[in-house]
């Protein structure tokens, strides 16, 4: 459950801005998107190996330029 002090902040739109910045880090939503369909093991491993190399070649090439 998020928390935002509304006494501490001086408008709802600040109280807002900070209630959207912890829901996007607390991850909830992207949770919830996963837990909607079953995903095998193997596959879930595969899609992490994936996004790490690819991760790779974009550091390796920015540091090439």
């Amino acid at each position: 459950m998020l928390i935002i002090d509304a006494r501490e902040s001086d408008s709802i739109d600040k109280a807002l801005k900070k209630y959207k910045k912890k829901f996007e880090k607390s991850g909830t939503l992207k949770q919830l998107r996963a837990r909607q369909a079953f995903t095998k093991p193997s596959i879930a491993r595969r899609t992490t190996v994936l996004k790490a190399a690819y991760r790779q070649q974009v550091l390796l090439a920015e540091s090439e330029d």
